[in-house]
C-alpha cells in the first residue's frame, strides 16, 4: 500500500506507532452517480481544517490531548473498482490487525463496503450505524454492484440486516423501497430514534458510516448528491453523548465534493464534524 502523504489534519501529527487513534484518505468517487468530485474531499478536508480549531467547548477536549496520525491518502487506480475494493480491504485488514480506531475520510460511499468486508470478519455481532440521505440499497447500478449506489446493500450482506441501522434516509428508489420493506431494514428518516437504538446496541462492537448528504444541503452546497431535507449541525451534536455510550471500532465521513463549494465551507463544515467524531471517540 503506498500513501501520498498530504498536510495533516489538524493536530493529528503523532506517528503512527504512537497513535490509538488515525485518520486514512481514500480519494475515489470512480462510480458517481451525478456529480463526481468526492476524491478531492480528503485534501479539501485537511486544507480547510486549520480555519478550525483544536479545541471542542462543547465536549472540552483538544485533539491535542491525543495520540491521532493522519496516514495521508491511499494511492488508488481511478477508474478500477475492483482494485480499489482490494486496496482499501487490505488498508482496513492492517487496520485492525493493528488495533487502530480508524476514522476513513473519503471519497465516495462505495468505499465503506471494502472495510466492512474487514470488520463484519473481525467482529461477529458488528452493528453498523449508517447516515445517510440516499437508501444505497440498489441491486447494482449502470451494470455493476460495486456502486456507492449499492452501498448499503453490500454493507447489510456482510453485516447482516439486522444489524444496520439507517438514519436520515429521505430518498428511495422503488425496488430499493419494496426490498428494504420486505427485509425489515430499520430505517429512521427524521433521526428521532437514536438514542433508542444506542441503548439496544450498547456492548456491542459498533461501525459508523456518516454520508454527509444526511445534512440539509444548505448547510454544505459541496455534495455529489444533495437532497432537500436533512438534519442541521446542531442536531448531531445532540447525537454525541449517544455515541459516547458506544463501541466505536471505526468511521468513515465521505461524499463531500469540494468542487460545487467555491467558498470552501462545505469542507470546513466536514472537518467540524470530523474533530467533533475524533475527539468522541479517542476519549473513550
Amino acid at each position: 500500500m503506498n500513501f501520498i502523504k498530504e498536510p495533516n489534519f489538524i493536530g493529528c501529527d503523532a506517528s503512527y506507532k504512537a497513535a490509538r487513534t488515525v485518520i486514512a484518505g481514500l480519494p475515489y468517487d470512480g462510480t458517481s452517480s451525478f456529480r463526481p468530485g468526492s476524491r478531492f474531499a480528503p485534501d479539501s478536508i485537511r486544507k480547510y481544517s486549520y480555519s478550525i480549531e483544536t479545541f471542542s467547548h462543547e465536549q472540552e477536549r483538544d485533539i491535542t490531548d491525543y495520540k491521532i496520525a493522519d496516514l495521508g491518502n491511499l494511492e488508488l487506480p481511478y477508474g478500477d473498482s475492483k482494485a480499489v475494493v482490494k486496496l482499501v480491504e487490505e488498508l482496513a485488514a492492517k487496520m485492525l490487525k493493528d488495533k487502530k480506531k480508524a476514522l476513513y475520510i473519503g471519497g465516495e460511499h462505495l468505499l465503506t463496503y471494502p472495510i466492512m468486508k474487514q470488520y463484519a470478519k473481525k467482529y461477529k455481532d458488528l452493528k453498523v450505524i449508517y447516515f445517510d440521505a440516499h437508501a444505497d440499497f440498489r441491486e447494482g447500478y449502470k451494470g455493476s454492484r460495486l456502486s456507492h449506489a449499492s452501498a448499503a446493500r453490500l454493507t447489510a450482506e456482510e453485516a447482516g440486516n439486522e444489524n444496520l441501522f439507517m438514519f436520515g434516509i429521505r430518498s428511495f428508489e422503488r425496488n430499493e423501497w419494496l426490498h428494504m420493506k420486505k427485509h425489515n431494514i430499520f430505517v429512521d428518516s427524521k433521526v428521532e430514534r437514536f438514542d433508542e437504538v444506542v441503548d439496544m446496541i450498547k456492548g456491542h462492537p459498533v461501525y459508523m458510516s456518516l454520508d454527509m448528504d444526511v445534512f440539509d444541503p444548505s448547510c454544505l452546497p459541496g455534495l455529489g448528491t444533495p437532497e432537500a431535507g436533512g438534519i442541521f449541525y446542531t442536531d448531531f451534536m445532540k447525537l454525541m453523548p449517544g455515541l459516547t455510550k458506544l463501541d466505536i471500532v471505526g468511521m468513515d465521513v465521505l461524499e463531500i465534493s469540494p468542487e460545487y463549494d467555491a467558498h470552501g465551507n462545505s469542507s470546513i463544515f466536514a472537518a467540524k464534524v470530523i474533530r467533533e467524531l475524533i475527539l468522541n471517540t479517542a476519549a473513550v
